[in-house]
């Protein structure tokens, strides 16, 4: 099994995208997409990563999915499957908050960094974050 499946508390969360990126596919050929883009093993791994850890049970986190598919849904997704994983990520920014990791101002000001790191990388290289995220 692949090590991004397989969540390990020695891990970082470095670590994990790397076996991420490095281990799972993003295109399977003629099964279709597992990840269609590289935030979405990311997230994948950081939701396996935070159960690990205790944040919350499986339970929990199906309800949290479910909750922010049926919201999309009401308000008019087509269910195709492509928003999926913004769906995964929306329930995770919401578990991320509800279990005080982070606040809503710190996701925004996470996102904000990402979006400025990217865009100031130069093609092919890694995106890193300033030091204070």
């Amino acid at each position: 099994m692949n090590a991004c499946l397989t969540p390990s508390t020695q891990l970082t969360l470095e670590d994990i995208a790397r076996q991420c990126a490095d281990g799972l596919p993003l295109s399977t050929g003629n099964e279709g997409f597992v990840f269609a883009e590289p935030w979405q093993a990311q997230a994948f791994a950081m939701t396996l990563q935070l159960h690990e850890k205790g944040v919350f049970t499986w339970p929990e986190w199906a309800a949290a999915l479910t909750h922010e598919i049926r919201q999309a849904q009401a308000l008019g997704d087509k269910d195709d499957g492509h928003g999926y994983y913004t769906h995964w990520l929306n329930a995770l920014e919401k578990m991320v908050i509800e279990h005080h990791l982070g606040t809503p101002d710190q996701i925004h000001e996470l996102e904000h960094a990402w979006e400025h790191a990217a865009a100031n990388t130069p093609h092919g290289q890694p995106i890193v974050l300033d030091a204070e995220f």
